[in-house]
């Protein structure tokens, strides 16, 4: 497929053809599910704890006698039944990750290009390069209309463009390497230099 390259300033800056294998597929949501399932899960601190029975602080006393009170029978404070007692079965620290095979993070990431630009939110610019000035990216940011956009180069970001970028809301930049399913799909517009088409193409051969 063929698309149309702009620069920064919206004017045009040639075209491009898009391996159809990469950015020509029919996007199917069970596949970006899992895969954003697998991120997400992968991504959770798994830091939950609660104390339990054992580990509350209270004295092992028993609370009242065991006949005559008329009430039920009980032992140390710290059973589950009372308040500020041990916990029964809560939560402890774990992994929530789970396997995701290589191939089928590819298709994952193939399946997220594709919805984007059968979406039509795909734009392919020649270069993100800037003057390091926030004012001056920002500008041109509005004037394309993206709101909320992922920018995709190549194996590394202009140190000077990444600064220019790094404080206007809704612009996010990454390398190639950096690209996931899970931000892709989040972003309105997906802004994708022609150094980032090689890298991906390269990547998900």
């Amino acid at each position: 497929m063929k698309l149309d390259v702009i620069n920064l300033e919206g004017a045009s800056a040639g075209s491009i053809d898009l391996d159809e294998a990469l950015f020509g597929l029919e996007p199917r949501a069970d596949i970006l599910h899992r895969v954003v399932r697998w991120q997400r899960n992968n991504a959770q601190a798994g830091t939950h704890k609660v104390k339990t029975r054992r580990e509350v602080s209270y004295s092992t006393k028993k609370i009242y006698r065991q006949k005559g009170t008329g009430g039920a029978r009980h032992g140390a404070r710290s059973a589950p039944i009372f308040r500020g007692g041990g916990i029964y079965k809560g939560p402890t620290p774990r992994s929530h990750g789970h396997e995701l095979t290589k191939k089928f993070r590819k298709l994952g990431l193939r399946m997220a290009l594709s919805a984007k630009a059968k979406a039509g939110a795909l734009v392919i610019i020649d270069d993100a390069a800037s003057n390091g000035k926030t004012s001056a990216l920002a500008k041109q940011v509005k004037s394309l209309g993206w709101k909320r956009a992922l920018i995709i180069d190549g194996a590394s970001v202009n140190e000077n463009f990444l600064q220019a970028a790094r404080n206007i809301e809704g612009l996010d930049i990454l390398p190639t390497m950096g690209a996931n399913v899970y931000d892709i799909l989040k972003r309105d517009t997906l802004v994708i230099t022609k150094a980032g088409i090689e890298a991906l193409e390269a990547r998900l051969k």
